[in-house]
């Protein structure tokens, strides 16, 4: 494979093991090659709180200096806080030190340009060439940029979401919310957004740690059964949980009900169409289909894209979309930016639930049509990939999409999706049906050919 076209980018940035697969010595590299990708003005840098973000922060820095771009440093945010200032603050862009929801160990880079939503496939393909071609620009001494703090960009963060809801409704129904913070980076802003809208705040895993001690920085309904007691426990309305950067949510009602993303992201699409008339609304292929049934009622067009918030949030742009969500909790709001948002998404779902008066579970059964789904992973090889997927294309029976990986109809309401990770060296398999039994069928089923064709 010729080095133009090797690959460092995935579904969601650059991610890595440092000091196992890439050293500072290439986040160095990679930072001059992003520097030269935008070639002038000031790049905002942010971190999250993995054990490693500040030494990656500190070598972005001088990948960015060194190649004659100035750099504003935010510290400790949300993944979105960065990406909303660049697009308030008039920033020629953004790096993000972060590996979102992946396990401790990892670490990586995220590139957002001046709209603050992550760069085009293509850019990142630009930034690879440049990296691979060695053909960064090196300043001399007097072109080297210059580095200062930027501590405003919390602060412009939680005033442009406030500026995006009706504050007063939501004060007035005096919503009690329980926040499971996972240990991560909204840990820094979600509380106080919470709080400033008026509402009563329990908190869980409150404390910044990169080793995600709490239940890890991946929110699932497996690990927020914390979250769930509690809510149960102090009679709060609703719950709410965030991944390590903040930048996805997943809810539970007050009854201490996990819902999945595409449950929360139809809940909300849907109060988005009702404000939004003729809107469309982007997600992707592994979402659920009640999505389609949501915007039907409302007159709606529904845009699959492949897996990814990249894809979700340039598919945003392009067609004028209002709203946007991921199975996995992340929901973009094109009113705000078009990117995943764990804090605007909080303070939508504050909103929604404010207006309709009634509890959380009762408005999602009136709204969602009801499917059940079942997920898993199975750890595969970059060699084996090949292999795997025709073995599942083999079973392949009725109607087949591939928009990104293998999507399977087994029958008009039910299907299977099993797609390569872009993030980690493991495959994943959504499932959908009418009953849980369906689901969790077509998961074994497909786990046992997956695992088979790895071996």
């Amino acid at each position: 494979m010729a080095a133009s076209q090797q690959r460092l980018f995935g579904t969601n940035g650059v991610r890595f093991v440092p000091g196992v697969s890439h050293d500072l010595d290439f986040v160095i590299n990679l930072s001059e090659a992003i520097g030269t990708y935008f070639g002038s003005g000031e790049i905002l840098l942010g971190q999250d709180g993995r054990l490693s973000s500040q030494a990656l922060a500190n070598a972005a820095t001088s990948g960015l200096l060194s190649s004659g771009r100035d750099v504003a440093e935010a510290g400790l945010v949300p993944t979105p806080a960065l990406q909303y200032a660049v697009k308030a603050m008039g920033f020629k862009g953004c790096v993000m030190v972060t590996a979102s929801h992946n396990p401790p160990r990892y670490n990586g880079l995220k590139v957002s340009g001046s709209d603050g939503v992550e760069v085009p496939h293509l850019d990142e393909q630009r930034i690879e060439k440049i990296y691979f071609d060695k053909s960064q620009t090196k300043a001399d001494w007097k072109t080297i940029g210059v580095a200062r703090n930027e501590p405003s960009v919390i602060r412009t963060y939680l005033n442009g979401i406030r500026s995006k809801v009706d504050a007063k409704a939501i004060a007035e129904r005096k919503l009690t919310v329980v926040m499971d913070l996972g240990n991560g980076a909204q840990s820094v802003a979600a509380p106080y957004l919470v709080e400033a809208l008026g509402c009563k705040l329990i908190t869980l895993n409150s404390v910044v740690d990169g080793n995600f001690p709490g239940r890890g920085p991946e929110p699932t309904p497996d690990t927020l059964k914390d979250l769930s007691s509690a809510v149960r426990s102090v009679g709060a309305d609703l719950g709410v949980a965030y991944d390590g950067d903040g930048d996805r949510t997943l809810f539970c009602d007050e009854n201490g009900v996990v819902l999945w993303g595409d449950q929360s992201g139809c809940f909300l699409a849907d109060y988005v169409l009702h404000k939004h008339k003729g809107g469309t609304v982007v997600t992707s292929v592994a979402s659920s289909q009640a999505i389609e049934a949501v915007a039907k009622k409302h007159g709606a067009k529904v845009i699959r894209t492949k897996v990814g918030s990249v894809e979700i949030a340039r598919t945003i742009i392009e067609r004028g979309a209002v709203f946007g969500f991921e199975e996995n909790g992340g929901c973009l709001y094109a009113p705000h930016i078009a990117v995943r948002d764990g804090g605007m998404t909080t303070a939508l779902m504050l909103e929604c639930l404010a207006r309709k008066g009634m509890s959380f579970s009762k408005s999602l059964a009136f709204i969602v049509p009801r499917f059940y789904q079942a997920k898993t992973k199975v750890e595969v090889g970059p060699k084996s990939v090949p292999a795997v997927m025709r073995a599942v294309e083999r079973l392949a029976k009725g109607e087949v999409e591939r928009i990104d990986g293998l999507k399977i109809w087994t029958d008009a309401r039910s299907w299977v999706l099993v797609r390569p990770s872009g993030t980690e060296p493991i495959v994943r398999i959504f499932a959908e049906s009418e009953a849980q039994q369906g689901a969790d069928q077509l998961i074994r089923k497909f786990e046992r050919v997956v695992k088979s064709a790895s071996a």
